[in-house]
């Protein structure tokens, strides 16, 4: 995995981690609640997200009208979190990290890797621990007096208590954290305006209910302005310890990371299973060398709109970075690609849910096909894996590959461990990446006669599809772990 400087520097930007003890505690409603609360008041926010989720980034980035990053030490690495953050952060008052599950819930069977808990250190940051007081009264002391004791790396450093019912309720709460030893630095009482609606995969993305969003964020930020110690929270975000990192840089990362093969390899070849296996499996680190940047820009569309909110920010950067110009168009009401498109990235998000809407895009679908068929470069995550098929419940998608798309009662979510099997516009097979799985629809078949991936844990299995210069697949992975992924890319747009 690359580093983002060879030299180092002090980052000292207040911050704070939002945990829980659980999942459904209120983290994203506390967490998006201080961004909008400290960004009222004229602080510059930077938001942050432990994991790989996608959505709630977007009600951060409402929250404080900046781009909503993720810090993922599985995907990306322990040693990128502190540069990821510090990139995000460079030129804000404050950061805020909301948490992921409970505080020290992590990477399957990966000890505390990836987990709240992790990042926090990773940051030298200290945690405000937001706990659910709706079922209990004294055993609130008890539960923060664990987590707060668990790992003393960890400094927990207040209590935010939110579904409190009453004036009375409060009180109870109060007295028993007296002998806590962490503050209490927020109450909140139930607040059903701050709901956001949920489905299959989790919260609603902010793309698809603008006004609706914005109005649940106002309502958020209200309710922490009232209910919570800003300026005790504050005092306790300028406690965290300076980070010894420099802050994340794409194009120094693309410098330090290897250059594709010229020419670019044959793309679609079998698969070379033996790579698969434990030994072998080569990483693209290999061979770094300088990169200098090509003067002349070519022209990569990302899809965007309601039906493919799923980025992370650090894709474009690095595509940016590598030479390309990036133009987001929308599948829902676009009808052709931007003019000049060599290459043509298709993230994740709901292509489900608007799957008419895609369908009835006739013009689009047929334009994408025809780019794919001049072997340009096309990179397809999981929702564009679904929009390249042949047919989405039933429903005419762009046929790019023969397979078909459904919906699924089977939620398929976790961490993957993976090595490229065929060479690709992303990668040479033998290169191993992280990633993570979301979804709930199946494909088959699951992969093609040369798969994208071989995924070697939690179980060993072949998955998407490699052909032309086509690669999909459900896994989604984080760019910033091998910036060679972009430069390889934007390198075979030029080439094709």
């Amino acid at each position: 995995m690359s580093s983002s400087s060879s030299s180092s520097a002090l980052v000292s930007v207040p911050r704070l981690v939002v945990a829980a003890p659980s999942s459904g505690s209120g983290k994203t409603t506390v967490a998006t609640g201080l961004m909008a609360a400290f960004a009222s008041r004229g602080l510059a926010v930077s938001p942050h997200k432990v994991g790989p989720d996608y959505i709630d980034p977007g009600y951060h980035a409402l929250a404080t009208g900046r781009v909503g990053r993720n810090l993922d030490a599985y995907l990306c690495g322990p040693e990128l979190v502190g540069p990821l953050f510090a990139h995000g952060a460079r030129g804000c008052d404050l950061a805020v990290v909301e948490g992921v599950m409970g505080m020290y819930d992590g990477a399957a069977g990966e000890g505390e890797l990836a987990s709240t808990a992790h990042v926090a250190k990773l940051l030298r940051a200290p945690v405000v621990l937001v706990v659910d007081a709706s079922s209990q009264s004294r055993s609130v002391a008890a539960l923060v007096h664990g987590f707060a004791s668990w790992d003393p790396e960890v400094r927990v450093g207040g209590v935010i208590l939110n579904k409190v019912a009453s004036d009375r309720h409060e009180a109870l709460l109060r007295e028993a954290l007296d002998s806590a030893g962490v503050p209490v630095l927020g109450v909140l009482r139930r607040a059903p305006q701050v709901d956001t609606p949920s489905r299959h995969l989790g919260l609603v993305p902010v793309a698809e209910r603008q006004a609706a969003a914005v109005e649940a964020v106002a309502a958020m930020g209200a309710q922490v302005d009232a209910g919570c110690d800003l300026e005790g929270l504050l005092a306790l975000a300028r406690s965290a310890g300076a980070l010894g990192c420099a802050a994340w840089d794409a194009g120094e990362a693309l410098a330090s990371s290897p250059p594709p093969p010229l020419p670019v390899p044959s793309l679609g070849a079998a698969p070379p299973h033996p790579r698969f296996g434990p030994e072998g499996a080569s990483s693209s680190n290999a061979g770094r060398a300088d990169f200098a940047r090509p003067s002349s820009k070519v022209k990569v569309a990302v899809a965007g709109g309601p039906a493919f909110t799923f980025s992370y920010a650090e894709h474009a950067e690095l595509l940016t970075a590598a030479g390309a110009e990036v133009v987001v168009f929308d599948p829902l009401r676009d009808e052709q690609l931007p003019d000049g498109t060599r290459g043509l990235v298709i993230g994740g998000g709901f292509p489900e849910v608007y799957a008419a809407e895609l369908s009835a895009n006739e013009p689009l679908r047929k334009a994408v096909s025809a780019l794919a068929e001049t072997g340009a470069p096309v990179a397809a995550e999981c929702a564009g894996l679904l929009y390249l098929c042949r047919e989405l419940d039933g429903m005419p998608m762009c046929g790019v590959l023969d397979a078909s798309g459904r919906m699924s009662e089977r939620l398929t979510l976790g961490y993957r461990d993976a090595v490229a099997l065929s060479d690709s516009v992303l990668a040479v097979a033998g290169t191993r990446m992280r990633g993570h799985e979301f979804h709930r629809t199946v494909v088959e078949p699951g992969s093609g006669a040369a798969p994208a991936w071989g995924v070697r844990a939690p179980e060993r299995r072949v998955e998407g599809f490699v052909q032309q210069g086509v690669h999909a697949s459900y896994l989604h992975t984080h760019w910033a772990a091998e910036p060679g992924v972009a430069r390889r890319f934007v390198e075979r747009c030029r080439t094709s």
